[in-house]
């Protein structure tokens, strides 16, 4: 059932990141940086809260006023804060609820990534509470009905000793004490709400919390124009002797409150409660076949920590060497956090199809795909080329389908990821199996299923990273062409592309040849 929404949302957001990537290049595209924008919205909305704090009255008979004089009186920098953390905390929403979407779609909630998914349940509560509260603030007649309907909603579940709504049923009911609470809760809420987000990313290695600097500043430049063009504004003073009859709803924030008019408390907690548990649950609902961790082979490890530095998840940690070996460390992969990526497999340096001596092993490897596995496959795909350029594909399994390009002169070998791959197979590939040309692809930039194969593996080619690809290679014989499961035609057309480039490299090498030939022969000069 979830895979037949799953899949179609995958692809229709494939399509719309492709269209980023046209627009704002890879680099900049927001959809790969939704969390660290909920992150810079967090701070954004903080900061200018703080800021409209310093001129708020937080008496009942002067919040609406101390408001309006923010709002008129100070348009040009307290109004334009206003406007600023009202944009940014629906920003704020829009970017989180796209996260969750896209974390969804792509298949990112389950394994280890369940945790993550779990802990990110409550932070939309958080935020929403944190958005309704503040709306109480300006004490308007939308804030008189948002705090009537808010405090009925609660005084349903019937645990309060007193209700709620008796603060709103009279204007003298209503206090500065209370009101000093509704204050205290706005403040304390996204407090609590920080600490969440903490725990939201324990589980991470590397996270991203802020976005690239010129998104950022994009983005903020944005919302402090729409701030000018569109300023927040109130609604009249609240009157707690008169029901309000015409309201202009914030519906980011308050689209559920509609829904308690129509419905009542009970079906609306039921649907709140309903969705947030459904949620919560689906990866354990929709749970697949885990595969075997990474394992170690202390025989061939001398602790240099390059597969405890480059794991995307945090599963390899380094302690104390126990095999009485002259090393001080040894890895260690804890099989809960193990999403069998093999990322650390490609970033060993013991990682190499040149050896022949002993058993054939790595200081760590996967053991469904291990290194004799991975070169026998290697060496079962070039046997299949016959053509007069031979090209050798590596493609990971999340991004375009690599088998498909398979012909006389293109064979594939697919991955668990691209950082699965060893700098040392593309050596291999070149020098001991003969091929013309190697294409390196997998999930498109800002899309890695697991989060950093691009990154380490633009960077172990490049020789910023290591296990770094050897000076000897060619760098003109490799292409990296990431690409997305909806572009298998563009794929197709770049290797299409790169062998006949390297066809026309390889003719005029001949070309070359034969004239060397000829003035050899004839003592000299042609």
């Amino acid at each position: 059932m979830l895979k037949l929404l799953q899949h179609p949302l995958r692809l229709a957001l494939l399509h719309v990141e492709g269209w980023g990537d046209a627009i704002f290049t890879p680099r900049y595209n927001p959809m790969y940086h939704l969390g660290a924008l909920g992150w810079w919205m967090y701070w954004l909305v903080a900061a200018s809260g703080i800021y409209i704090y310093i001129f708020l009255d937080t008496s009942v008979a002067h919040a609406w006023s101390s408001v309006e004089s923010i709002t008129h009186d100070h348009w040009y920098h307290a109004g334009v804060m206003r406007s600023l953390h009202r944009y940014g905390s629906d920003l704020f929403v829009v970017v989180i609820m796209l996260h969750l979407l896209r974390e969804f779609a792509m298949d990112r909630y389950h394994g280890v990534r369940w945790f993550a998914w779990f802990t990110g349940v409550p932070l939309i509560w958080f935020l929403f509470f944190s958005g309704v509260s503040g709306y109480w603030l300006v004490w308007d007649m939308l804030a008189q009905y948002l705090a009537v309907s808010a405090t009925e909603w609660v005084d349903w579940l019937g645990v309060l000793a007193q209700p709620l709504a008796n603060n709103f049923l009279t204007p003298d009911a209503l206090g500065d004490r209370f009101f000093s609470l509704l204050v205290y809760i706005h403040i304390f809420v996204p407090i609590i709400m920080l600490f969440v987000m903490w725990i939201h990313l324990l589980r991470m290695a590397r996270a991203e919390t802020n976005p690239p600097r010129y998104l950022a500043l994009g983005t903020l430049a944005a919302l402090i124009v729409l701030s000018l063009v569109y300023p927040a504004v109130s609604h009249e003073a609240a009157d707690l002797t008169r029901t309000p009859a015409v309201l202009n709803l914030d519906w980011f924030y308050l689209g559920l409150f509609p829904l308690y008019d129509i419905w009542g408390p009970g079906p609306l907690w039921a649907l709140a409660v309903g969705v947030s548990t459904l949620i919560s649950v689906v990866p354990f609902i929709h749970r697949h076949k885990p595969r075997p961790s990474a394992k170690v082979d202390l025989a061939n490890c001398n602790g240099c920590t390059r597969c405890a530095n480059d794991c995307p998840f945090g599963a390899v940690v380094m302690q104390p060497r126990t095999d009485g070996r002259p090393f001080e460390k040894e890895p260690i992969v804890d099989p809960a956090m193990c999403t069998s990526c093999g990322t650390c497999m490609g970033a060993c340096p013991t990682t190499s199809p040149f050896r022949t001596k002993g058993a054939v092993s790595a200081g760590i490897m996967l053991p469904d795909y291990d290194l004799v596995t991975l070169r026998e496959r290697v060496d079962a795909a070039v046997a299949t080329l016959k053509g007069p350029v031979r090209i050798l594909v590596f493609g990971c399994e999340w991004g375009a389908r690599v088998e498909a390009l398979a012909s006389d002169e293109v064979a594939a070998v697919e991955l668990r990821c691209a950082s699965h791959l060893s700098p040392t197979f593309v050596d291999y590939a070149f020098t001991r199996c003969g091929v013309d040309g190697i294409v390196i692809t997998g999930c498109r930039d800002g899309e890695c299923f697991h989060r950093l194969g691009v990154r380490w593996t633009e960077e172990r080619l490049a020789g910023e990273r290591d296990p770094a690809l050897r000076d000897r290679v060619a760098r003109d014989r490799i292409l990296i062409a990431w690409a997305a499961l909806t572009e298998q035609g563009k794929l197709a057309h770049w290797v299409r592309l790169f062998r006949d480039e390297l066809a026309e490299k390889r003719s005029g090498a001949s070309v070359q040849a034969a004239i060397d030939h000829e003035a050899a022969m004839s003592g000299g000069a042609p």
